[in-house]
């Protein structure tokens, strides 16, 4: 699909507290314009908590959050929809709603108070902008599906499909393969590889993050660990530290990527 001109997204020393814990933790980030960074760390180490920020849903307690150098936190809701999209791991309603009528809302920032009635260039460029978004995520044969009847893969499939039509230049997703089978999983991560728009993803699976990400992020206790590309990241020194397990990374037989190997749990973490 074609894509809205690509953003830049920095994090400036962002700290995040709620009920006298800290979140987040000073952490400053680039995320490179146009390219996909993997989200990594174990449970509890901030990914979410940072998407929410970054995505302008959590106020920082400290730090700031620049989108094309501008302060995120003072932009609308509206123009952030318009630049931000943010796909969360349980995206869930009520509403019986057609599968084609939840990809549309993702229209919604776009759409003035008082839409002009007969606009036929607009019009136009709706349809096209969701027909891409709806062959981008696969999900054409999905439309006429009520929501509550999809299983959990197609439901993330289809919220991809949605976040697209928002034109985000901006793409945040908080565990997008959680329901996917590993066809779907590598499908979809290929899609959002292909796509051209600044994108955040936190994984779990870390071979996923070393195929597929141009760079990754390693988080824990809310403080970075590491950003880089994977190959310089993704060493048995940080993923003992960061998850107390021991493991063998070696170079993927097929692809000039981290093979990670796993040997077993350590007592401990260690030293990165």
């Amino acid at each position: 699909m074609t894509a809205p001109p690509a953003a830049e997204l920095r994090a400036e020393g962002l700290g995040v507290r709620a009920g006298g814990a800290t979140l987040l933790d000073a952490v400053s980030l680039a995320f490179a314009p146009g390219r996909v960074t993997g989200l990594l760390g174990p449970n509890g180490a901030g990914k979410t908590t940072l998407l929410r920020a970054v995505a302008g849903l959590t106020r920082p307690s400290a730090g700031r959050v620049l989108l094309d150098g501008a302060d995120l936190h003072t932009l609308t809701a509206r123009r952030r929809a318009q630049r931000v999209a943010f796909m969360e791991q349980q995206a869930d309603t009520r509403l019986a709603l057609p599968v084609r009528q939840v990809i549309e809302l993702g229209r919604t920032p776009h759409r003035g108070r008082w839409p002009v009635p007969g606009n036929s260039a607009a019009d136009a460029h709706e349809r096209t902008v969701v027909a891409e978004a709806v062959a981008a995520a696969d999900v054409g044969h999905l439309l006429d599906r009520a929501w509550p009847t999809l299983s959990g893969g197609e439901r993330q499939r289809v919220q991809l499909a949605r976040a697209l039509a928002q034109e985000p230049g901006v793409l945040l997703l908080d565990e997008p393969t959680n329901h996917l089978d590993l066809r779907h999983q590598l499908g979809f991560l290929a899609a959002v590889r292909g796509l051209g728009i600044t994108t955040v993803a936190a994984l779990h699976d870390l071979e996923l993050a070393a195929a597929y990400c141009d760079e990754v992020v390693v988080l824990l206790d809310g403080r970075l660990v590491a950003h880089g590309p994977g190959a310089e990241v993704l060493t048995s020194a940080t993923i003992g530290h960061v998850y107390g397990v021991d493991v063998t990374v070696e170079r993927h037989p097929r692809h000039d990527r981290p093979h990670i190997r796993w040997n077993g749990l350590l007592h401990e973490r260690t030293s990165p």
